[in-house]
């Protein structure tokens, strides 16, 4: 898949939430697993909805961001995609440019 016009226009910027979904799904995981993660990573300042968690997984996923790869005890395992991986990198470049900016001296 390609990074079409619409990938761009729905998921760059990014929310806060979309990003740490799909930065944790550079390894395997299911939804209770990122939040969980997302929760350590942010000392409990982002906290995701079961109804936000599995809302962002499904329409990532109908996207082509991220891929099912298997089910565990009842629970999707999922992936990121090469789409989402440069949806990622996009996103992190311009966060990486906001902070740099922000060191600058005006």
């Amino acid at each position: 898949m390609e990074l079409t016009d619409k990938i761009r226009r729905v998921y760059l910027p990014m929310t806060e939430t979309g990003f740490y979904i799909l930065f944790c799904l550079q390894k395997e995981r299911h939804g209770y697993s990122i939040t969980q993660k997302v929760k350590e990573m942010t000392d409990s300042q982002v906290l995701i909805s079961p109804g936000t968690m599995y809302g962002t997984l499904s329409k990532m996923e109908k996207d082509g961001l991220i891929a099912f790869v298997r089910e565990e005890e009842k629970r999707k395992i999922y992936h990121i995609t090469d789409l989402g991986r440069k949806v990622l990198d996009i996103e992190l470049k311009r966060i990486e440019r906001l902070y740099r900016n922000s060191r600058e001296e005006g």
